[in-house]
């Protein structure tokens, strides 16, 4: 008997680092937000909350600055297994589910308060999407109301047409907007732009006024048009292979902080880019807002971008539709108060 327990009980103390060791999980997370921009603090902080709520059962191992390549190459990497999440874009973003871009269509909103509200609508669908294809949604964000940096003044799609405008390499809302416009953009990844604007391979690009400070595209685009064309969106997704393999207490704190940090993101973003404006005109940026085309063009482009995008299934027709009829219905309200 007393054999039996001294073996029971060797047998346990074997077991229990095991078993402990079993209980850690280890989240690799990538992002291209460079290390010490206001995204990449939150994503530190958050990883932080995680860590000490968990008491170091779940820990981040972050990759910020594109350290593991563009997001197509983050998506390949976390399909191997060598990733797990990452704070994505609305280019990475289509890849998972595309639908969501609709978001993003060229000179669909006009304010934040618009894109809240047409958002909120969709987003139960926004959140399914991504659970069918693999992954989970922890928390959303953005990158702000996109806007053009360019080398030469801007007034007009001709002047645009002119340009060298770079083209996030495999994206088709962006390939379905400039073949609208009748531009020829120049494909690259979002890692070789600041490179291209200095060899003059392109000399125009995109960018929130947060992120091209981020990325330092300002310091060779000494024009930005106040005329902005979309808003871009972003999510902080995790893999499903990796987040179902998670305890349920650990899912929880997952969702629940990844929601928390996705607000801060959204809040400190725009506050962010509203304070980049200053510092763009501080550094003798010239912002031009002496636009020639009339809205009625631009709309024009917007709905033949999304025909396109539709007749791909890219955005489908249908979702299009509902976010314009939700947009036409908030705005209407607005008007009448």
């Amino acid at each position: 008997m007393v054999l039996r327990k001294l073996c029971a009980l060797l047998l346990l103390m074997l077991w229990l680092p095991v078993a402990q060791a079993q209980d850690a999980y280890v989240l690799k997370f990538a992002t291209l937000a460079p290390q010490g921009s206001t995204w990449m603090n939150i994503i530190a902080d958050w990883a932080k909350a995680v860590e000490r709520e968990s008491k170091g059962r779940l820990t981040f191992k972050l990759y910020p600055g594109g350290v593991s390549g563009d997001e197509p190459d983050v998506l390949r990497k976390i399909r191997f297994g060598q990733l797990h999440g990452g704070a994505m874009t609305g280019h990475g973003i289509g890849y998972i589910y595309s639908p969501v871009r609709v978001l993003e269509i060229p000179f669909l909103f006009r304010s934040y308060d618009e894109i809240d509200h047409v958002r909120a609508q969709l987003m139960p669908d926004i959140r399914q999407g991504f659970h069918d294809n693999g992954f989970e949604l922890l928390g959303w964000m953005e990158v702000g109301f996109i806007q053009l940096f360019s080398k030469h003044p801007i007034y007009s799609l001709e002047d645009l047409r002119k340009r060298r405008i770079w083209l996030w390499q495999g994206d088709p809302l962006g390939t379905a907007f400039f073949t609208a416009s009748g531009i020829s953009p120049v494909p690259l990844p979002i890692t070789e732009v600041f490179t291209s604007l200095s060899t003059g391979l392109i000399d125009t690009t995109i960018a929130p006024p947060l992120g091209a400070i981020a990325l330092q595209w300002f310091s060779k685009t000494p024009y930005m048009t106040e005329i902005p064309v979309m808003d871009g969106i972003g999510g902080l997704l995790v893999s499903r292979r990796f987040f179902d393999k998670l305890p349920a207490d650990l899912q929880e704190l997952l969702r629940r902080t990844g929601e928390e940090a996705g607000r801060r993101l959204l809040v400190e973003t725009r506050r962010d880019n509203a304070k980049s404006l200053q510092v763009l005109k501080q550094h003798g940026i010239t912002f031009t807002n002496e636009w020639k085309d009339s809205d009625a063009v631009l709309y024009d482009l917007r709905d033949r971008a999304a025909a396109a995008l539709a007749k791909d299934n890219y955005i489908p027709a249908a979702l299009y539709t509902r976010a314009r009829r939700e947009l036409d219905a908030y705005r209407a309200r607005k008007g009448k108060q």
